[in-house]
């Protein structure tokens, strides 16, 4: 008996590999819903250990940063260091499967909590960036969007100060030592309006009409299939929720605890990017 639940235990994620596939193969028109641990082999780091428990220091506001000048000067030193890391991140073999899938049919929308545009840089076509996208800026006076690789040399001319390197953390940020009261915060170019980046930050909401929109994608679909997720910000468990509430199949990749665990037809407890380098040639992408 021993022998035979060590022998389940060693092989139990290759038949959830083999189940995976058979879910996909058998789909015409999955939602797709990512998450940090999708990043992670590209460099990113991701807020939440194995447990779903937090493991950085608190992240920035959304009021916080509209309503302080002191914020949005620890925001952007902090993101002067971090978004190289983000900007040269490549894609890795999670993302350019999803792409592939995508590509033959499978896949009719992938939603992605994460803000690095890394599947689009695969290749992947129909996206919805749930929480924005980093290489975007825009004004909060005028709505003038911009690049953040052209604000990139704007603050680096502005704060010669600032240090050359410092530990990354998630979504572009960096841990770094520095009197924040000296940075020089660049302003719109057309308006001298406020800049932030094209993102979501935590307390802040997104667009209904975003979210309404997904929803109808679910329910047109054939289930919901989470990668990478700990699911523990609503913003993107809500869609495990509705695809539950229609009935859907739910799969997830993950190697640890999500908020969804209960919800699950099937759980591939594995990283995501061990099961997508695996899972292309037993797919039927024909």
């Amino acid at each position: 008996m021993t022998n035979s639940i060590t022998a389940y235990r060693k092989h139990r994620k290759f038949f959830a590999t083999d189940a995976l596939t058979q879910f996909i193969n058998a789909s015409e028109n999955l939602v797709v819903l990512t998450g940090a641990g999708c990043s992670a082999h590209s460099g990113i780091p991701t807020y939440r250990d194995s447990r779903g428990h937090w493991q950085r220091s608190d992240p920035i506001y959304h009021q916080e940063f509209i309503s302080k000048p002191s914020s949005r000067q620890r925001y952007w030193a902090r993101s002067v260091i971090g978004w190289p890391n983000v900007a040269n991140a490549v894609p890795n073999a999670a993302h350019y499967a999803l792409a592939a899938i995508e590509n033959v049919g499978k896949i009719g929308l992938l939603v992605t909590q994460n803000i690095d545009s890394l599947h689009q840089r695969a290749g992947h076509k129909n996206v919805v960036d749930l929480h924005g996208r980093l290489d975007r800026v825009v004004c909060l006076g005028c709505g003038a969007a911009s690049s953040r690789h052209a604000l990139q040399e704007r603050l680096l001319i502005a704060n010669p100060q600032l240090p050359k390197s410092g530990d990354f953390a998630p979504d572009g940020d960096a841990d770094i030592q520095i009197d924040v009261t000296t940075i020089d915060v660049p302003s719109c170019t057309e308006c001298e309006g406020i800049l932030k980046p094209d993102v979501v930050f935590f307390g802040d909401n997104v667009k209904p009409k975003i979210v309404q929109s997904i929803y109808q994608s679910l329910s047109n679909s054939d289930g919901l299939l989470v990668v990478g997720s700990s699911l523990k910000v609503y913003s993107g468990f809500r869609f495990c929720k509705k695809a539950a509430e229609l009935g859907k199949p739910i799969v997830c990749v993950n190697p640890g605890v999500t908020r969804g665990d209960s919800l699950y037809k099937l759980k591939v407890k594995a990283d995501c990017v061990k099961v997508f380098s695996n899972l292309i040639e037993p797919l039927e992408l024909k």
